[in-house]
């Protein structure tokens, strides 16, 4: 992940020239480039695609996959919709919380792991469930929570 550079930020910009719709694609563009939404890209977007820097906030504050700051080198997505919740998935997450010492959204001080909440990953029917890297993982207990700190090597 590279520090904000409005170079590559009108290179991502380029691509989507004459798309319709371009705003999601190139947040997602610019986090995938620079590990995050920054707070520059904002304004740098806004003007580019003619919003007012408000909407381009909402949308980057509005959907829980945009970050302000960079990600850990691995993510854990667990599940809070309510059929993960009906399956203890709040219990999970307090153990997955605790044992890293972290907040809704938080990294390791060390970088290795952010854990974020989301918000149906379409694993109901394994409840609980979470997401390691892109990975699915299901039927979570508190027990998981020593297999997933193996997985990213705490």
């Amino acid at each position: 992940m590279a520090a904000w550079n409005e170079a590559e930020a009108n290179d991502i910009l380029r691509r989507h020239e004459g798309r319709e719709g371009p705003l999601l694609p190139i947040l997602h563009d610019v986090q995938e480039a620079f590990g995050c939404v920054p707070a520059e890209a904002v304004p740098f977007i806004a003007h580019a695609l003619n919003l007012s820097r408000a909407e381009v906030h909402g949308v980057v504050s509005f959907y829980h996959d945009f970050r302000h700051a960079p990600a850990g080198r691995h993510v854990l997505k667990l599940c809070r919709a309510e059929a993960c919740q009906s399956m203890n998935a709040e219990s999970v997450a307090e153990s997955v919380l605790d044992h890293f010492g972290l907040d809704w959204g938080g990294t390791t001080p060390d970088g290795r792991l952010t854990v974020e909440a989301t918000y149906c990953l379409g694993l109901c029917a394994c409840a609980p469930s979470a997401m390691l890297d892109g990975e699915p993982m299901a039927r979570l207990t508190s027990a998981c929570v020593e297999e997933i700190a193996r997985e990213v090597g705490r």
